[in-house]
């Protein structure tokens, strides 16, 4: 294990559109010792399915269709200078999963260190084209996806010089525990030759424990200020006390895995003593 476990708290559209929920749950992620916080950054008329758009949903904010919802949350320049200053304040790193190419770069101007793409736009390869001219390192989720989807993108990445991190996700909300796969993690890494990371949806906190003895050395999970909330993904998220508690096992894994390295400690030594009868 060459480097420390990087944790990401995905914010992603769990603020429901409202800042002072994003900064509460900033300061939530700063608070627990996460690395970074991700949000998801759309242009709505372009990235929602035509077939979705005119669909009536309820909603906190009454009924409105599909679409109105999704530009409702939207958040824009206005907001994300809030979260750039926010950020620097309190001291946690930011980036976002942008969806379409408008997105990507209204993203550009803040400088940010990494791109992420989200499982959904795995197979969008003129949009993944995009993401590898930047050459900024890129986290690729790898739900919803076979083994060609992701070949596929990888050699864009790989044609563009890209850096990239392949995260082992399965993209059900939440996930059952029957679906995670964790076994996927060493393989993409062998097959791929590539550090793989781990995108989890459950609702729990052992199974990415399990992905980091794996050697996912790169985390993401959904986080909330509330499980109960609205909002289609507060039900795969971790909140305040499973977030602490995750954050504060993984902080034992490198202590626990140690170096590999076979060594006699002093007090082994000393006990040998008391039991070798020869």
């Amino acid at each position: 294990m060459d480097k420390k476990i990087l944790f990401i708290a995905e914010i992603g559209i769990n603020h429901n559109g409202n800042i002072l929920l994003a900064k509460k749950m900033m300061q939530m992620a700063k608070m627990h010792g996460c690395d970074f916080v991700k949000f998801q950054k759309r242009s709505p008329k372009i990235s929602t399915p035509d077939h979705k758009k005119n669909i009536m949903r309820d909603t906190p904010w009454g009924r409105m269709t599909y679409l109105d919802y999704k530009i409702k949350i939207e958040f824009g320049s206005k907001e994300y200078d809030e979260i750039d200053k926010f950020s620097k304040k309190i001291g946690i790193g930011w980036f976002a999963s942008a969806w379409d190419v408008k997105s990507l770069i209204f993203l550009k101007s803040y400088k940010l260190k990494y791109n992420k793409i989200a499982s959904a736009m795995l197979t969008n390869l003129s949009f993944l084209d995009e993401v590898a001219k930047e050459k900024k390192t890129t986290f690729i989720s790898t739900g919803m996806s076979t083994y060609k989807d992701i070949d596929n993108a990888v050699k864009i990445f790989k044609r563009r010089k890209c850096k990239f991190i392949l995260m082992h996700s399965v993209s059900t909300y939440p996930c059952q525990d029957k679906d995670i796969n964790l076994n996927l993690i060493p393989k993409l890494k062998l097959k791929y030759k590539t550090q793989v990371g781990y995108s989890g949806h459950e609702s729990t906190v052992s199974p990415t424990l399990g992905a980091c003895y794996l050697g996912a050395r790169y985390i993401e999970r959904h986080i909330t200020l509330d499980r109960a909330m609205w909002g289609t993904d507060q039900s795969a998220s971790l909140g305040p006390e499973g977030l602490g508690k995750l954050l504060g096992m993984i902080k034992k894994i490198d202590t626990i895995l140690g170096d590999g390295k076979k060594k006699l400690l002093e007090e082994e030594y000393k006990k040998s003593k008391d039991l070798r009868y020869w």
